[in-house]
């Protein structure tokens, strides 16, 4: 059997081939470190997005929750209400007290503007709300309207408009 000295068989050896090992080779350690770097700030951007619109989530969530118990409270606030001390009956400004007064957490309350309105019963769904009274049997309608911030790194800042309405019959 024939002796190969000096390297392995079915291998070329680095002085046949003229090439250094890669670890070696000029600069190719500092392209690594560039790619890493820029890898690390697309999945960080990324990520801090997915936060981001998980935070929107959030938020909405408690907007909605907002409308909804703004309507619940100006429900039982009608025009023949005489069981509550105070705002009875409501008008909008106590509505709207009401509702920026929640203070949901991480919900700013000056980035939220809350109308309410009174409408009649009618037979058009959702009931059109250009007239309408405090008194029971009729419909009460809060709209929360929030503008929420947006910031994400490397994207410049911008609001997203979440808007939540709720309704119900207003019953004393």
């Amino acid at each position: 059997m024939p002796r190969v000295s000096g390297a392995k068989i079915g291998f070329a050896s680095q002085e046949a081939t003229g090439l250094r090992p890669l670890s070696s080779r000029r600069g190719a350690r500092g392209q690594a470190l560039f790619e890493v770097l820029v890898s690390l700030i697309v999945f960080i951007t990324m990520l801090l997005a997915v936060i981001q619109m998980g935070l929107a989530a959030y938020s909405y969530h408690f907007i909605s929750e907002a409308a909804r118990e703004g309507a619940r409270w100006a429900m039982v606030r009608g025009s023949a209400c005489t069981s509550f001390t105070t705002a009875c009956p409501a008008a909008l400004t106590d509505i709207q007290n009401y509702v920026t007064g929640l203070a949901y957490p991480g919900i700013t309350a000056s980035a939220m503007t809350v109308t309410a309105s009174w409408c009649g019963p009618t037979s058009s769904t959702p009931p059109a709300c250009s007239t309408g009274t405090n008194a029971p049997g009729q419909i009460v309608r809060v709209a929360v309207q929030y503008k929420f911030p947006v910031g994400i790194a490397f994207v410049p800042a911008s609001t997203i408009t979440m808007n939540a309405v709720s309704q119900m019959v207003i019953s004393q």
